[in-house]
């Protein structure tokens, strides 16, 4: 069953934890960090993003990127801009983006559940982003950022968190972008004991987010197993950062695509390809799908609803009749010759928190030819895939609101 533990949060002076919190390091470029953390020495994008510190050729993987990130991950507690909690503890972290509230616990989980599939995932992952991530741990000391877990909801966990929220929060604020963030310190020995019982019951946790962190902290605890001759299995690399969400509160968005060209078909020929598969409806607003298996198509400055026929998918595979795959399969792939998504260049994917303007901006800007709008991933079709031991096409799910980076690290001393 999962194993969760307290830990001694390093985390923001509340004074500071607005200035502090920032958004997670893979969803800004550099040149976006830069310009939000611009006049902001207390952004806790200087410690990962830590190239908008140097000079702005420098290579990300570059060595000198990690050190400036320990460099300023020393500077913000030397400034006494974060402090580390004296006992290990819960936190409870509540946002409101809407009239969306999630309310999950910030905890340490176990990387040998991760390794036994008592966390499962549903993403492949890149090694060449897993070899960043550990080295960014490992040169730290720290875990910055945490991956997000979901479960199958429990009454009895719910009602813990609302006897806790009924005290005094310890940050309250809202971000730049809407999202109110409220946290509360879970310092109650019962109340602690509690938690730990609680998710010792439950099998399994899912990794909705953070693929590739929760597999960079599989790395980095095995190197510092290996250089540990007294390994007993409880130290803190054992462990790494979350919080944990119940499945009936995860809100996930579309994440649409952008394709550059159409492979030399021309736009009525490209249409008239499309009907052998698709219903193909003109449209006069912009389409917003409202069921599976339905998708946007923004082309030449028309709106398109598409529908995907009847046996065109295999229904009952929790991969193959996933939309992102649907897509891929009988448009993207034989149609556009889109064989890899991970790697052509020719495609691209929008969050959906931009909406259906941003993909009509980038077609009209003449740098892509064609964009789908979809219908999001639910959490349960996540649930099924991971259940299957299977992955999801790339680029599936887009969860928001994200989780603030800098409110919690996990010190690995």
């Amino acid at each position: 069953m999962a194993r969760i533990k307290p830990f001694r949060a390093l985390r923001p002076k509340k004074e500071l934890v607005k200035d502090i919190a920032c958004p997670p390091y893979d969803v800004l470029d550099r040149d976006e960090a830069l310009k939000l953390a611009e006049n902001n020495p207390y952004s806790f994008l200087h410690v990962i993003k830590p190239e908008i510190d140097l000079p702005p050729d420098i290579d990300l993987y570059d060595e000198r990127v990690y050190k400036k990130g320990r460099e300023n991950l020393d500077k913000f507690i030397e400034n006494n801009y974060m402090f580390q909690d004296e006992k290990p503890q819960f936190y409870i972290y509540r946002q409101i983006w809407k009239d969306h509230t999630q309310i999950g616990l910030v905890a340490c989980a176990s990387v040998e559940d991760y390794e036994k599939d008592i966390i499962k995932k549903h993403e492949q992952t890149r090694e060449e982003k897993e070899i960043d991530r550990t080295k960014h741990i490992l040169t730290l000391n720290a875990q910055t950022g945490p991956v997000f877990l979901t479960y199958i909801a429990r009454d009895e966990i719910d009602r813990l968190v609302a006897e806790i929220m009924k005290g005094e929060p310890e940050y309250d604020f809202t971000s730049e972008d809407g999202v109110a963030h409220t946290v509360w310190v879970v310092e109650n020995e019962e109340h602690i004991r509690g938690f730990v019982d609680l998710f010792s019951d439950i099998n399994p946790l899912y990794v909705a987010d953070g693929h590739h962190r929760s597999a960079a902290a599989t790395r980095v605890k095995k190197i510092k197993q290996e250089e540990n001759p007294d390994h007993t299995g409880e130290e803190e690399y054992n462990f790494f950062l979350t919080v944990i969400f119940p499945h009936n509160q995860m809100k996930i968005l579309p994440y649409n695509r952008v394709v550059k060209d159409l492979n030399g078909r021309t736009t009525e020929k490209f249409i008239e390809e499309i009907k052998e598969k698709f219903f193909c409806e003109p449209m006069d607003i912009p389409v917003k799908p409202e069921k599976k298996h339905t998708f946007g198509m923004y082309i030449h400055g028309k709106w398109y609803l598409l529908e995907a026929k009847k046996g065109t998918y295999p229904e009952d595979d929790p991969v193959e009749s996933l939309d992102v795959a649907i897509l891929q399969n009988n448009l993207l792939r034989p149609i556009l010759g889109i064989e890899n998504p991970r790697k052509d260049k020719r495609i691209s994917f929008v969050g959906g928190i931009k909406g259906t303007e941003e993909l009509e901006r980038l077609v009209n800007s003449g740098k892509f030819r064609v964009a789908f709008s979809m219908f999001p991933t639910s959490i349960e079709d996540l649930i099924r895939v991971a259940d299957a031991g299977r992955f999801m096409p790339p680029k599936s799910t887009w969860f928001e609101p994200k989780l603030k980076s800098g409110l919690f690290v996990h010190l690995l001393d």
